[in-house]
């Protein structure tokens, strides 16, 4: 993105995007807040207001109004809302909370980041 979108950005209020090590689909636990010790499916990161969605946690009733033209139909739906990045963090495959730390490897002749837990040191990407 330029850099004058970034400054009109900032005039308006609005911070630089934030790199996150949480991505979609990660499992995560939460650490913090009303849903503790819940588990979750990472649904959408917004990067710009540090925010995760996790599927099944921070649920709220969203009340819908029938829509015959929209094929709605009325009622009461549980909505997770999002939640700081910072009350969650992410499972390992045995299920074991972890910080997450990059490693650098080299494949095919070029440098990648690789996500790894700081709790065993075992790779975080799915394959």
């Amino acid at each position: 993105m330029p850099k004058i979108a970034y400054k009109r950005r900032q005039e308006k209020g609005e911070q630089k995007p934030v790199r996150i090590k949480i991505k979609k689909d990660d499992l995560v636990r939460v650490i913090a807040g009303k849903d503790k010790g819940k588990t979750g499916k990472v649904l959408e990161v917004n990067r710009m207001t540090r925010k995760v969605t996790v599927d099944g946690v921070q649920l709220v009733k969203k009340h819908t109004r029938p829509n015959p033209q929209k094929q709605i139909k009325g009622g009461i739906a549980d909505k997770p809302m999002p939640m700081d990045v910072s009350n969650v963090m992410m499972l390992t495959a045995g299920g074991i909370p972890t910080r997450v730390g990059y490693k650098l490897e080299n494949v095919g002749g070029k440098v990648r980041r690789t996500r790894i837990a700081r709790k065993g040191g075992e790779s975080l990407e799915k394959k």
